[in-house]
C-alpha cells in the first residue's frame, strides 16, 4: 500500500506540474482556465491532506515541518491558498512558479530508485575529485578569458571587459557556443580553437569519475553479499540464491 500511495503521489505531482506549464501558455489558459483551475484545486487539497497526515503520523512533527522536505511540502500547497487573497497577475505568476517545487517531493520516493544509496555513496567518494575539477575549470576559464581580453579587447567590442571575456571562455569551453561573441584576430581564433578542442576532453572527465565510482560501488556491493548458509561471498546484486548451496540470500 505504501508503494501504491507513492505512485499516486508521483502521478499527482506530474499532473500538477503539467497544469502549471499549461497555465503559462496564454492561449491554452484562456480556453481551459476553468478545467485547469479546478484540477489544481483538487490536487492542492489532496496534497494538503497528505501534509496534515504526515504531521499527525510522524513521531517528531516539528522535525518534519522544519525539514527540507517538510518545507517543500508546505511551499507546494501554499501558493494556491495565497492566490485567494493576493491579486495581480505579476504576484500570481510568482506564486504559481512555487508550485513547481513539488518535483522535489519525488526525491522522497527512494523505494523506486534502487541506485539511490549507490548514488549517495558515489557523491561521497567522488566529491573531492569533482570539486577539484570544477575549481580547475573556473581557474582555466578566468585565465583564458583574461588572455582573450588582452588579445581582442582593443579591436573587438564584444571583449570590452574581462567578465565578458570570461563568459565567452565558459561558453566556448563547455562547447555550448551561443555565437553572441566571437574572436576576430588570428591569435583570438587560435585560442578559441584550443578551447573548443579542450572542451571535448573536459566533458569526458566528470563522466569518467562517475563511471569509475559506479563500478567501484557495484563491486563493493557484490563482494559484500554473503550467503547465510555457507558464507560464500561475491554474489551478483540481482542474485536471489547462493550459487554454491542454493540458500536464500538476504
Amino acid at each position: 500500500m505504501g508503494k501504491a500511495f507513492d505512485i499516486v503521489i508521483i502521478v499527482l505531482i506530474l499532473l500538477s506540474i503539467l497544469t502549471v506549464m499549461l497555465e503559462s501558455v496564454k492561449s491554452i489558459d484562456a480556453k481551459y482556465h476553468t478545467i485547469l483551475n479546478v484540477s489544481e484545486w483538487v490536487i492542492t487539497i489532496l496534497f494538503t491532506f497528505e501534509y496534515i497526515a504526515r504531521i499527525i503520523t510522524v513521531r517528531k512533527p516539528l522535525h518534519y515541518i522544519f525539514s527540507f522536505y517538510g518545507i517543500i511540502d508546505l511551499l507546494s500547497i501554499l501558493p494556491k491558498y495565497i492566490s485567494l487573497f493576493v491579486f495581480g497577475a505579476s504576484s500570481l505568476a510568482a506564486l504559481r512558479a512555487l508550485r513547481l517545487m513539488r518535483i522535489f517531493k519525488i526525491l522522497k520516493m527512494n523505494r523506486f530508485i534502487g541506485a539511490s544509496t549507490n548514488f549517495k555513496r558515489l557523491l561521497a567518494v567522488g566529491k573531492a575529485k569533482i570539486i577539484v575539477f570544477i575549481l580547475f575549470i573556473i581557474i582555466f576559464s578566468v585565465i583564458s578569458g583574461t588572455i582573450m581580453y588582452l588579445i581582442e579587447g582593443n579591436v573587438n567590442e564584444g571583449f570590452e571587459n574581462i567578465p565578458k571575456s570570461i563568459y565567452w571562455a565558459i561558453v566556448t569551453l563547455t562547447t555550448v557556443g551561443y555565437g553572441d561573441l566571437s574572436p576576430q584576430t588570428p591569435f583570438g581564433k587560435a585560442l578559441a580553437s584550443l578551447l573548443m578542442i579542450m572542451g571535448y576532453g573536459i566533458i569526458a572527465v566528470p563522466t569518467g569519475i562517475v563511471t569509475v565510482g559506479l563500478t567501484q560501488s557495484t563491486q563493493e556491493e557484490t563482494s559484500a553479499r554473503e550467503c547465510p548458509g555457507c558464507s560464500t561471498k561475491g554474489h551478483a546484486p540481482e542474485a536471489d540464491f547462493c550459487r554454491c548451496c542454493g540458500e536464500k540470500l538476504s
